[in-house]
């Protein structure tokens, strides 16, 4: 009976899909200036989306953390913008990158 109950429970285990991990990058501003918008989209889309800090800001010495559902996709283009006007745009992967600062 147990040999039965332990065949019962590995293919009830294999039956049963991977949960998909979420991933989440850490943005550090080191910058002296404040990013007012922060946009992540991945390589290759056509726009930018929307704006991931829905309207709030990431001061100088300040960060936020960008979650990212799993898509399959590892690499995302990151686009910074602060209130000086400037932008930093630059590739990331979020598969194996947990912190991107801003200097």
């Amino acid at each position: 009976m147990r040999n039965i109950l332990a065949l019962a429970a590995l293919s009830l285990s294999l039956a049963v899909p991977a949960v998909a991990q979420e991933k989440s990058v850490q943005i550090g501003n080191q910058s002296g200036f404040t990013i007012v918008n922060f946009f992540a989209s991945t390589l290759g889309a056509a726009d930018w989306q929307e704006d991931v800090l829905g309207g709030q800001s990431v001061g100088s010495g300040q960060a936020a953390t960008v979650t990212f559902a799993d898509t399959g996709e590892c690499t995302y283009s990151f686009r910074a913008v602060f209130d000086d006007g400037d932008e930093a745009i630059q590739d990331v992967d979020v598969c194996s990158v947990t912190t991107v600062t801003y200097n």
